[in-house]
Formats: structure tokens, sequence, C-alpha cells
């Protein structure tokens, strides 16, 4: 408790970190002030009522801080920047021209794959608002919208999800930590406090033991989370001795750090929004009415996909495997042992017992594997660890966000406390 005052003292007598902490404070408030900002004509009543009976949009509203519940300008949140970055990495596997300029590169090169990904960002948002806007004005949320207010409201709505990405990209460069992870926290935290204030008010006093379990579960969850996302395996690795001259250079040992969640949360993220998109197609289509036999296929085939992703044990399935999958995807397109293996043997350092090039490459490529499979276990009951509990304890109520949210909230905090103690580092130097 006393290094957390003290950390919270340095960061206020500095000046600049001080700029940076209050820079990203008031661009989050921004967003929590943008999400709150309507687009026209809404139906609350309705609106609130298709939320209760939709778990998948609940989903996606927690990433757009609310945004979503209240139909706002920035109702997508940065799921288009997220889908358009999944599109951009997978990308990179068929294209080495692309793989080159992600990896080796360097600053430059990931500059440029990111803003390619924005540029990605524009259509997809369009298609998605453009769905959202079908399937609200379908259930009567919405009222019927002439053309030019069809466009007007899309506009709208990507001009949201950009200024969202702007808002992001200041915070990355002028304030503290990542701009968009820290945009998805905010989301989720500004949900807290109406989520408890229910809690609160629906409380049984004969439910006190249940509740008293769930919180010392959490805690319990809490720590596994922050073990599992700061454990590494290190690899040694000696550098060999030497001479120039007089002096004798090298000859030391250190170790390579290989984290066993090496692709972070960023699988929870991609997951979440392949299940997410082809849900929103599948509404959108299933409300057709297109005529003939055609048209009563796409209806009812959207229909029978769309109550199969709604089935909670199809769904739980599908977002194992999906997160379990991406992990070693992600894995694969960060962390290169043909390239790591070249650098160490271009800089006179050698892992002991491994001959050095394909047998460090192959050597390091075993190790991966088997910590990014612990890990890719790790994120995928974390997951789904919430639909657990529901089907366990029904009492409970819907908290199929709470293991995602965790799994988020965690790992955007454990690197935003790295981020601050770099900065104070910095400044002591």
């Amino acid at each position: 408790m006393n290094a957390f005052f003290e950390k919270v003292k340095a960061v206020l007598r500095d000046p600049m970190i001080r700029r940076r902490v209050i820079f990203t404070l008031v661009a989050l408030a921004l967003f929590q002030l943008l999400s709150s900002i309507p687009i026209p004509g809404i139906d609350r009543v309705k609106l609130a009522s298709f939320f209760a009976q939709n778990e998948f949009l609940g989903l996606l509203n927690v990433f757009s801080g609310g945004g979503l519940s209240n139909l706002s300008i920035v109702m997508l949140g940065v799921s288009p920047f997220i889908t358009a970055s999944i599109i951009m990495n997978l990308l990179t596997m068929m294209s080495p021209k692309l793989k080159e300029m992600y990896q080796e590169e360097g600053e430059a090169g990931r500059k440029k794959f990111s803003q390619y990904s924005r540029i990605a960002t524009v259509p997809l948002a369009i298609v998605s608002a453009f769905g959202f806007i079908l399937l609200l004005e379908q259930q009567g949320v919405v009222p019927a919208l002439s053309l030019l207010a069809l466009i007007t409201n899309v506009m709208i709505i990507v001009g949201g999800t950009m200024i969202l990405l702007w808002i992001g990209e200041l915070i990355t460069e002028f304030g503290i930590g990542n701009g968009v992870s820290l945009i998805i926290f905010a989301g989720i935290v500004a949900q807290l406090p109406r989520t408890l204030s229910e809690r609160i008010i629906s409380f049984n006093q004969a439910d006190l033991p249940l509740y008293i379990f769930l919180v010392a579960f959490a805690v319990f969850i809490i720590y596994m989370v922050v073990f599992v996302t700061e454990a590494e395996r290190p690899v040694p690795v000696t550098y060999a001795k030497r001479v120039r001259g007089n002096k004798v250079y090298g000859g030391v040992s250190t170790y390579l750090p290989l984290r066993i969640t090496q692709a972070g949360v960023i699988p929870i993220i991609f997951a979440l929004s392949i299940l997410l998109f082809p849900q929103l197609i599948l509404n959108a289509l299933s409300k057709l009415t297109l005529q003939g036999a055609f048209g009563s296929f796409v209806s009812s085939g959207s229909q029978f996909l769309l109550n199969a992703l709604n089935d909670k044990l199809i769904y739980g399935i599908s977002y194992f495997i999906l997160v379990f999958l991406f992990t070693f995807f992600y894995t694969a397109v960060t962390f290169d042992p043909d390239s790591i293996s070249k650098n160490l043997q271009q800089n006179g350092a050698f892992i002991s017992g491994v001959r050095p090039g394909e047998a460090t490459s192959g050597y390091l490529g075993k190790i991966i594997l088997r910590i990014t499979f612990t890990g890719a276990l790790f994120l995928g009951v974390i997951a789904i660890l919430p639909l657990i509990i529901q089907g366990l304890l029904p009492q409970v109520g819907s908290i199929a966000i709470g293991g995602t949210a965790l799994l988020i909230v965690v790992s955007v905090i454990l690197d935003l406390i790295k981020k601050i103690d770099a900065q104070i580092s910095m400044r002591e130097y």
C-alpha cells in the first residue's frame, strides 16, 4: 500500500506525467460524453426491451461504453477498427509483403500497417451502421427512415467511430497507455455503477452466502489472471566472448522472457468481434422480405443460424474455440522464432546446449507452442467461465460479459501501471 501511495505522489509531483494523466482522463470523459448523445427519433421503451432480449448486443454495448444501448453517435465504439485489425492480421499470413512490413520494418512499418487498418475501418463501419439501423428500424426502435435520413445517420455513426479512433490515438501519443485499449476499458468500467446499483436494489438476504462466495471467487480469479498474465518462461541466453584490442566483450548470461499469454487480451476481443459481426448480418437477413423461393431460403436459413448462435451451449463452445485458435494465430503473427534465432546469431548469442540457426529456431518454436497451449486454455476458460457459473447458479442472473470484462480490465490496468512506471523511471534519469 505504501508503494502505491509513493507512486501516486511521484505522478503528482512530476508535471509531465501529471499532464499526461490529466489528458487521458479528459479524453475518456469526452468519450463518455459522446456515448450519451443519441441519434434522433428513438423509442427508448422498445430499445430497452430489444437489448434485454439480446445478449450479443449486450456484449457489444460494453465495448461502446453504453453508447449502443443509447443509440449514441459512437454506438459502434471501436469494434469496426478491431474487425479491420483482425482482417489485416489474417492477411499477414497470406501476404509476405504485409508480414515483412509488420515484423521487419520497425516502427515505420507498424505505422503504415495501422494506417491500412484505419482505412479498412471506414467500409466496415458503413456496413455495420447500415445493418444496425436496418435491424432497429425493423424492430420499431427507430422510425422508418427516408434514403436521405438513412445516409445521414450512417455518416454520423461512421464519423463517431472515426472520432473515437482519433481520441484513442491522441491518448496513445499525449496520454498514458494504449488509447484503443483504454477506450474499451472505460466502456466496461462505465457499466459498473449501474450494474452494482441493480444488484443492490434486487438484493435478497437469503442470497448473502452466494454473494460472499462469488466475491471470494472473483478475487481468486483476479489473482489467477494477474499471475498468468505476468508469468514468463525464461530461456537462458549466453553471449560469446569477443576480444577487441585489449578489452574482452560479452561472456555474460541473461535470459529471453517468453510470456505464457503472449497474445494478451487480443484473442478475446478478436473472438467477440467474429461472434458479433455475423449475428448482426444474420439479424438483418432474417428480417428481409424477399420474394420467391430464394427469399424464403435466405430468411429461414438466417433465422436457423441465428437461433443456433443464441443457444448458450453452441455460443460457449464457439467462443472457447475462437479464443483458443486466435491465441495461437496472434502469437504466430507477433512471435517469429526464425527472426529471433537470426538476431541472436548476429549478436553472438546462443542458447546453452542448442546449436545456432535452425536448431535454435526449432527449440524456441517448441517452447512457444507448449506455453501458448497453456495460455490459450486459460484464456478460453476465463472467457466462458461466467456462462458456466450462470448455468450452475441460475439465480446469479446474466453475467455473460463478466469473464471477458474482468480479463480486459486487469490486463489494461497492468499495462497502464507498467507505462506509468516507465514514465517515472525515464523522468528520474
